[in-house]
């Protein structure tokens, strides 16, 4: 399709290949005029995963875990009818694709290394504490009055 404004990238020189996308159209439910009874605006994308050639196979399998509750064999499903124009529900739809699969591939977030509180800091901490408790010790109503 001329017009589109892909190649639509997931990350870094990876981007959705248009020759692996399956669009299926059909008419959308909601608001527009007199035209929308026989346009079919509702775009359906669907994007075989599990034989793509176009991922790199770490992402891949990195995606096929983390999306397995959204695939079905193998296959991820987007839909878009929020626009009345199909061009622009299949923009919407091909962006949202990319998303979800450039948050799917990215790579696990670096373990948390524990570090220690400096002594300082923690006797800082404790003393101040000390003098609080003290401050609201000599609140108490016993000598007033």
């Amino acid at each position: 399709m001329d017009g589109m404004s892909g190649p639509y990238v997931i990350r870094g020189s990876v981007s959705l290949p248009e020759a692996e996308l399956q669009w299926r159209f059909s008419r959308s439910s909601g608001p527009g005029g007199q035209h929308v009874n026989t346009s079919d605006s509702q775009v359906e994308l669907r994007f075989d995963l599990a034989n793509t050639e176009s991922l790199p196979e770490v992402w891949k399998t990195r995606a096929l875990e983390r999306l397995a509750s959204r695939l079905v064999d193998g296959t991820i499903t987007v839909r878009s009818s929020e626009h009345r124009s199909q061009w622009r529900n299949r923009e919407t739809a091909a962006v949202r694709l990319a998303a979800l699969l450039a948050e799917a591939t990215a790579p696990p977030p670096k373990p948390r290394k524990p570090t220690r509180i400096p002594r300082g800091i923690n006797e800082r901490r404790l003393r101040e504490k000390k003098q609080r408790s003290e401050t609201k010790r000599g609140r108490t109503g016993r000598d007033w009055g």
